[in-house]
């Protein structure tokens, strides 16, 4: 496999992790719920839009807002490995009562689908820190597109998805998510720490 395939994917799959549109999907059909199928759609695929432009926003600015707080790359891979292990110990162990969403709130305008659902602190912390790092932005961008579709298809499938896998299928795939992301984290701490000690 040619060496800018495995470094598109490499980028691509820990991003559609932190997207986790399985475990999204569900909350943001309960938010659209009041609204007709077709529109139950369109809403998302908007949300979608509004989160690719955000994300793509701190891809190309992420470097320079490292320079002006004077933050080093060490520090952005060890503080992206912890919000990475945080969001996927919560994905492996959900909490006992999550918080209810009401079906019945208003047009969910880029809150809180967009933001934090798809683009939260997690997925601009790691398109930050892919765009600090040696692939060019052609490939960071290539890799946020394809996890943006992969991401994309799968909620705007989800109604079909729930019911063909139910709620224990749906809980499974959340949980297998997570447990990959610990390791994507674990590795991304690493990499940090390598780093440090190498700068010293």
């Amino acid at each position: 496999m040619p060496e800018g395939l495995i470094a598109l994917f490499e980028i691509a799959a820990p991003l559609f992790l932190i997207m986790d549109p399985i475990g999204n999907g569900p909350m943001a059909l309960a938010l659209v719920k009041r609204f007709p199928p077709r529109t139950q759609q369109k809403i998302i695929l908007r949300e979608l839009l509004f989160a690719l432009v955000i994300t793509v926003f701190f891809a190309f600015l992420g470097d320079k807002l490292l320079g002006f707080l004077n933050i080093e790359a060490s520090t952005l891979r060890v503080a992206g490995g912890v919000i990475l292990f945080i969001i996927s110990m919560r994905m492996v162990f959900p909490p006992a009562e999550q918080e209810a969403v009401d079906p019945a709130a208003s047009d969910p305008f880029i809150v809180p689908i967009a933001v934090p659902f798809i683009a939260g602190p997690s997925l601009l912390a790691a398109v930050m820190l892919y765009a600090h790092r040696d692939e060019s932005m052609w490939t960071v961008m290539g890799g946020l597109s394809l996890a943006w579709l992969a991401t994309a298809t799968i909620m705007l499938l989800m109604p079909q998805l729930s019911r063909v896998l139910g709620n224990r299928g749906m809980r499974a795939a959340e949980r297998l998510m997570g447990l990959i992301l610990i390791l994507l984290s674990v590795q991304m701490l690493e990499d940090g720490i390598r780093m440090f000690v190498e700068s010293l």
